[in-house]
């Protein structure tokens, strides 16, 4: 059955991540430890899907979420109070356009988003409206899993209030994931086609797994980071 086909049957595949099977002519069968994955994430829709990355557990030889590196999460906090006027972030070189002081989180997301040197899906921006509350501005996709630069901010232009600007902070550091030291730190392949999730997570899978292809990342599930492009250069190749 080719992947046309295995689409068809399941109707839960999006196969325009694969880009190619580069280096290899079939996909590898592999055992999914179904209580390493987590039902609200991994298979919502009762059903692994195609594309998910994957991680040798190292204990059991079974297959897990690639765990990834953390994506650093930082804080935009407007102070003073102010009641007008607009504000500017700027990251490694790059300065936004004016972002009002009320900005909603998409206005934040939307500045950042259009620098030259931030992709559409390499930031995601969540809490606000200002002044009121802070935002919390995650990097992804192509940022993800790395200690990125700090951001940093200029109130000048904001007005009203007392003494009003703007102060970055670091929520959460990039880099190396703490909570994973089991192997699923290591990317190993991709989810060749989409499978049925037990009912119970003490149930294993089996399932199939591209080690060598070509995809497209910004397509994938989960976009894979930088240490796990890493991880399988020469086998995979990413678009």
């Amino acid at each position: 059955m080719d992947l046309t086909q295995r689409t068809e049957a399941f109707n839960v595949d999006d196969p325009s991540w694969l880009a190619s099977r580069h280096g290899t002519g079939e996909a590898v069968s592999v055992t999914l430890d179904t209580s390493a994955f987590t039902p609200s994430v991994h298979y919502p829709d009762g059903f692994f899907k195609s594309g998910i990355a994957l991680g040798r557990i190292t204990a059991t030889g079974k297959y897990g979420p690639y765990a990834g590196q953390t994506n650093e999460v930082q804080s935009v906090t407007i102070t003073g109070s102010p009641t007008g006027g607009t504000f500017t972030l700027t990251w490694s070189g790059q300065t936004t356009a004016a972002i009002p002081y009320n900005a909603t989180a998409a206005q934040v997301q939307s500045a950042l988003q259009a620098l030259s040197n931030v992709g559409d899906n390499d930031v995601t921006v969540t809490g606000g409206p200002g002044p009121g509350s802070a935002f919390a501005v995650t990097f992804k996709g192509v940022l993800g899993g790395t200690d990125v630069a700090a951001m940093t901010a200029s109130g000048a232009g904001l007005t009203g209030g007392t003494t009003p600007g703007v102060t970055i902070g670091t929520t959460t550091a990039g880099g190396a994931n703490p909570a994973a030291n089991d192997g699923t730190e290591s990317l190993a392949g991709f989810l060749a086609f989409s499978v049925g999730a037990p009912s119970s997570t003490s149930v294993d899978v089996v399932g199939a797994m591209f080690d060598h292809c070509k995809v497209v990342n910004a397509k994938l599930p989960v976009p894979v980071d930088a240490a796990g492009r890493a991880d399988v250069a020469g086998r995979i190749i990413f678009y």
